[in-house]
């Protein structure tokens, strides 16, 4: 049985837009100038998680799904996904906006590239001020007014842009078109798959000159053009108690803010749990052994697990499962 909390090392990855925050804030090893994202537990192809500490360190999460099954991910999720693993969840930073862009549902992505689609939601660490999302469009829109749009330049005409601040969450489902803005450091649970249709990427050159590929064709099936309001994440701070942000199908992200001591149980929950600390830090003991979660870490706790015990003067925590 794994009888601690399980940390992995992070997978760095260098993004045109990228830049120092995960570093400088987020206290990431990282020697380059544009880290865009710290990938902190990930069960994508090529770029698989392992374990950094305690007895299973350099563990890949596949074997240690493929050793201790239920025991690790729970009893539904096994059945579901067997080696794979659900979730992938990062941290981003923006220095520079991102590509308007978009994700395409399950069956687009079965269909398409033999991959899970990508719902995901965002929780807004840090943001300098100014700092925008696009997120949507202003109105509804068909393909043809879209495709002129696009066409003659003038897509950012019809995006949808929001300020953002620390704390903020929203929600993007697959099919709506979105952009992280310069600016913006946040963490992402997603579901695991690195699909992603391009549509406009501000007519930037990268090192050699070269644009990025775009995926016109691709996307045009798979964007939702109406205009939805269905993205904010309004969610209570409540002392020592989850609260919850989020809610889908593929998982349940709920707020924690914790001073002194709490005892979460986990009995009725068939399900690994994952805890990213956002604020402060907090000491996370199972079965009599601890380890210390820091701001910008992630942690999980196996499935099997049914008490787990949380110590902080003052910490902020995600809380994240599988439903």
């Amino acid at each position: 049985m794994i009888d601690y909390p399980l940390k992995f090392e992070p997978i760095l990855q260098e993004k045109i837009w990228g830049g120092q925050k995960l570093k400088t804030l987020l206290n990431k090893n990282s020697r380059s100038k544009n880290t865009g994202e710290s990938w902190e537990i990930s069960g994508v192809p090529g770029n698989i998680s392992k374990v950094s500490n305690g007895p299973l360190r350099g563990t890949t999460l596949t074997e240690l799904i493929s050793s201790y099954k239920v025991d690790l991910v729970g009893q539904k999720i096994y059945e579901r996904f067997g080696k794979e693993f659900p979730l992938l969840i990062k941290f981003i930073d923006a220095k520079t906006d991102l590509s308007v862009q978009l994700h395409p549902n399950d069956e687009l992505a079965e269909q398409r590239h033999n991959s899970y689609g990508k719902t995901e939601m965002w929780y807004i660490i840090q943001a300098d001020k100014g700092s925008k999302l696009n997120i949507g469009f202003k109105r509804d829109l068909d393909k043809q007014e879209y495709l002129e749009f696009l066409e003659r330049g003038k897509i950012t005409e019809i995006l949808n842009f929001e300020e953002v601040k620390k704390g903020d969450s929203l929600f993007i489902n697959t099919g709506k078109v979105h952009a992280i803005g310069g600016g913006v450091l946040l963490a992402e649970i997603q579901q695991t798959s690195d699909i992603t249709y391009r549509i406009f990427d501000w007519d930037r050159k990268d090192e050699n000159g070269n644009s990025r590929e775009l995926h016109t064709e691709l996307a045009l099936d798979a964007i939702d053009f109406k205009k939805k309001n269905d993205y904010h994440l309004p969610y209570e701070k409540l002392l020592n108690r989850s609260s919850n942000i989020a809610s889908c199908r593929y998982f349940v992200t709920n707020y924690m803010k914790i001073t002194g001591n709490l005892c979460k149980d986990y009995s009725l929950t068939d399900s690994f749990v994952i805890f990213i600390c956002v604020q402060g830090k907090a000491v996370i003991k199972i079965s009599q052994n601890e380890e210390i979660l820091l701001f910008g870490e992630s942690i999980l706790i196996p499935a099997y697990i049914k008490e787990v015990f949380i110590a902080s003067e003052d910490c902020e925590l995600l809380e994240v499962t599988v439903p």
